[in-house]
């Protein structure tokens, strides 16, 4: 950075905050430092083994080689290259197993600004340093964050000329929670949080009586729980519950709760520790000992027993969002299924945790969702609607709201931003109407539905728990930088702005894997991506996310049961559906509906069904498979995705037709492939993915990036054999090799060799199909069930709840930065996008 360059920082003091104009002599950047050892030779490279000192002995030792190297960078001028381009203009065969190549592989992106060749370097997961080179001298130089963002900024937009950069830096107000280091611990935020908050209550009087206040603040539609307004210190809290376990080691252990209530309630104790004696008694032996000494395995076997959630709100508004009907209709696909399978699950998790704790209460769950009056065949316009396979549950919908009147139609996802304000607003006032109490935890989905969640869980004083889903900053490569090119279409100023706000307001998040936090060895994470980063002439991120904070957890979703089961499961079968997948599938007719004929039907059938976008990537699939004559020859191809039967109104869809359409009469594909519009009817998808298992074929997921993947979790539930991108959840998903494969969809050759490959071996050894299938079957009932998914969910709400309660003096700082932000940088950017026009 131009060490005079005058800085607009949002400079913090205890207790109130400075809006200042001042100098950054040396802009700093608080990133976690990575071991630099993978950067280095299998030898020493000498004493000082920072990444400047690594360089710099690399330097020394093959000058020449890496001087040619940077001259050749040199040449290109000013520029930002990727890490691709780098390896692609090195050939010094000497440096092929040496600490500078490997600094390269980890480099993530090159600035060159003569003389100087600055890297970004990332040495492992979540762990950014910064360094640049003098191509003349060799010299080498640490910078921060802050200086190699500005030489970016000057590359996209040209000198800065003294104008002042608004610069966010959320790191000051993360320092009262200490952070794991390990790459391992990532996504594993809470059991970090058990043992700080352990700490916490061992050495500090004041976080349990802290402990005593948020448990004595349980309570239910007025009724107190667990404790009484009489239990008012922790001395006489101890003495009430040695009381209470002195008394119960009389009773016999399956007596019920409601013979020996009042008893309890005598001496302070309210309902909810348990509906037997001797559960009663494990829950109040578990506090004791949390009073006494508190450890980290005590205080999560203690949360996890009492009753913290009652009631949840769940926020989703883009899109399409109804039960039947609208699945495959532009911004409505996982998401929208995601949510209706989460919320039956949840509700029969909350259903069970109430029985055990001797409550006879009804939980509540919201889905609040945007009102769409002119979504004709759809419930979309329907206010309140109950939730399939659950009691409590419902779907609420409230509308966007113009200057006169509601918006009718359907926008793009892209286009909420001016509406947002307004509909919280709106929300806040129905959710309260509908369970006519507060919300204990409010879960955003998506970028505008975390902003909700955000706005509303500060209104009123919830829990708050971020989805992301999708950040769409790694699904548009440089779309921060370049902001300017995507914002009229995208309006990335204002997601971007939202999704940063969210991350660093929520209490909890939750992502289905880990490459959504901190991606791969070599590729960023979504998340990652927020760490450092700018948008040249709006802001510059210098510390946006920390992808160590022990607010992030893994938590994987499952496929409902109901819904997706093996194919082998003959008895289950929807025979019933079987006339219309037949015709669905192999009718000779053209219409709407499908598109081309299969000729061969007894040849297996490679499947896919997702959305009709380009990152999902189907016309990728069509090409690859049109392309392989041997593909084509031992099998067929049926793509479900995109809506024939009426005119798309989205831009990304209509182009992707036009591709669909281009495809087929380009490489004759009628005969050998069927492409049918979106399927709406979930039940009748579980049996069209069997009936592909009968035929012997494959389920392939060719996006070019997926956050998680539940159609590879479908797919695999029903029994089919799964090829599935490597760029996302459903690497982690699947074993390759063992429960199915990964695919690059960069590389369709490849991707089409791999399937060859498959069914050749099939040929040779028939029983190889059904072991892959097997595989993943075995795969998905171990590690992803929604039973797993609501148990960690509710467990996550409880801890998340007391650490917030307990820190909530330490949260006053970013909660007046974050109202900063969002009224200088969020409210502006959304003003600015174009309302609808009816």
């Amino acid at each position: 950075m131009g060490r005079d360059n005058r800085e607009l920082h949002l400079a913090i003091s205890s207790h109130h905050f400075i809006f200042s104009l001042h100098l950054l002599p040396n802009p700093c950047c608080h990133f976690k430092e990575a071991s630099p050892k993978i950067l280095m030779a299998k030898g020493s490279l000498g004493e000082d083994d920072s990444l400047k000192g690594v360089l710099g002995a690399a330097i020394s030792a093959f000058r020449n080689e890496i001087f040619l190297f940077l001259s050749r960078v040199e040449d290109q001028g000013k520029a930002i290259l990727k890490s691709q381009q780098l390896l692609s203009d090195f050939d010094a065969k000497k440096l092929s197993d040496h600490a500078f190549k490997r600094t390269l592989e980890c480099t993530q992106e090159a600035l060159v600004t003569p003389p100087w060749v600055s890297f970004a370097v990332r040495p492992r997961p979540g762990v950014w340093e910064y360094i640049r080179v003098n191509v003349n001298t060799l010299a080498v130089e640490e910078v921060t964050a802050p200086e190699y963002l500005q030489w970016k900024e000057e590359i996209v937009d040209g000198p800065a000329d003294g104008k002042v950069v608004l610069e966010i830096d959320f790191e000051p107000f993360k320092t009262s929670v200490p952070k794991p280091n390990l790459t391992s611990s990532i996504g594993n935020g809470v059991e970090f949080l058990y043992k700080h908050l352990s700490a916490k209550l061992y050495n500090e009087r004041e976080s349990l009586i802290s402990l005593l206040e948020f448990i004595r603040l349980r309570q239910y539609q007025g009724k107190k729980l667990l404790l009484n307004e009489n239990i008012t210190s922790l001395g006489l809290l101890q003495a009430v519950l040695t009381k209470a376990g002195e008394y119960l080691s009389t009773v016999p252990e399956d007596t019920k709760y409601a013979e020996f209530e009042s008893k309890l309630q005598e001496i302070g104790l309210e309902p909810g520790w348990g509906d037997t004696a001797a559960r009663v008694s494990e829950t109040v032996s578990l506090f004791l000992q949390l009073l006494e000494a508190p450890d980290s395995s005590t205080l999560e076997k203690f949360l996890g027993r009492i009753p913290l959630v009652f009631n949840v709100v769940i926020l989703s508004p883009h899109g399409y969002f109804a039960q039947d009907n609208v699945l495959g209709y532009p911004d409505t696909g996982g998401q929208v299924v995601y949510i209706l399978d989460q919320v039956p699950a949840l509700e029969r998790e909350m259903l069970k945790r109430f029985k055990e704790q001797g409550l006879d209460i009804t939980p509540r769950i919201l889905i609040v969702t945007r009102l769409l009056p002119d979504a004709v065949g759809t419930t979309c316009g329907q206010h309140l609607e109950k939730v399939y396979g659950a009691e409590y549950s419902h779907i609420i919908r409230v509308p966007f709201k113009k200057e006169k009147g509601i918006l009718r139609k359907w926008i793009s996802r892209f286009e909420v931003w001016p509406y947002m304000e307004t509909f919280t607003e709106d929300v806040a006032k129905e959710i309260i109407a509908e369970l006519k109490a507060k919300p204990d935890l409010i879960i955003g989905n998506y970028s505008e539905g975390n902003l909700a969640a955000s706005l509303l869980a500060g209104k009123l004083g919830a829990t708050q728990c971020t989805i992301a889903h999708a950040l769409e900053k790694t699904k548009y490569p440089d779309s921060d930088t370049y902001w300017k090119k995507f914002d009229e279409k995208y309006h990335f100023s204002s997601q971007f702005t939202a999704d940063l706000y969210a991350m660093n307001h929520t209490d909890f998040v939750i992502t289905s894997t880990f490459q959504e936090i901190a991606g791969s060895k070599n590729t960023p994470g979504q998340y990652e991506s927020h760490i450092a980063f700018t948008m040249p002439g709006l802001y510059r991120v210098t510390n946006g996310i920390d992808c160590f904070d022990p607010k992030f957890n893994i938590v994987a979703p499952g496929a409902d049961m109901n819904l997706y089961f093996p194919y082998t499961e003959k008895e289950r079968r929807l025979t019933h559906f079987h006339p219309e997948i037949e015709e669905l599938l192999f009718s000779g007719v053209e219409n709407e509906e499908h598109l081309c004929v299969l000729k061969d039907k007894k040849k297996p059938i490679i499947f896919t069904m997702a959305r009709l976008d380009k990152v999902k990537n189907l016309t990728g699939l069509v090409e690859l498979y049109a392309k392989n004559p041997k593909l084509r020859e031992l099998a067929n191809l049926v793509v479900v995705g995109g809506d024939r039967r009426k005119e798309s109104k989205d831009l990304e869809e209509q182009a992707e037709m036009r591709k669909m359409y281009e495809l087929i009469e380009k490489y004759q594909l009628n005969g050998q492939f069927r492409w049918i519009s979106s399927q709406m009817n979930r039940v009748r998808n579980g049996e069209l993915y069997r009936c592909i298992a009968d035929t012997k074929g494959v389920f392939v997921q060719p996006a070019f990036y997926e956050a998680f993947g539940l159609t590879v979790v479908e797919a695999m539930t029903c029994g089919l054999p799964t090829f599935a991108t490597l760029h996302g959840g459903p690497a982690e998903i699947i074993v390759h090799g063992k429960s199915g494969f990964h695919i690059d969809p960069y590389n369709g050759d490849q991707v089409a060799q791999i399937l060859v490959d498959f069914y050749e071996k099939c040929k040779n050894n028939p029983s190889y199909w059904e072991t892959i299938a097997a595989g993943g079957l075995k795969r998905i009932q171990e590690k992803f069930t929604w039973q797993i998914y609501s148990d960690k969910l509710l467990t996550l709400a409880g801890v998340y709840g007391l650490s917030k309660h307990i820190s909530k003096q330490d949260q006053q700082g970013i909660k007046r930065y974050l109202e900063m932000f969002y009224a200088l940088q969020y409210r502006k950017a959304a003003e600015a996008v174009p309302r609808a026009v009816e």
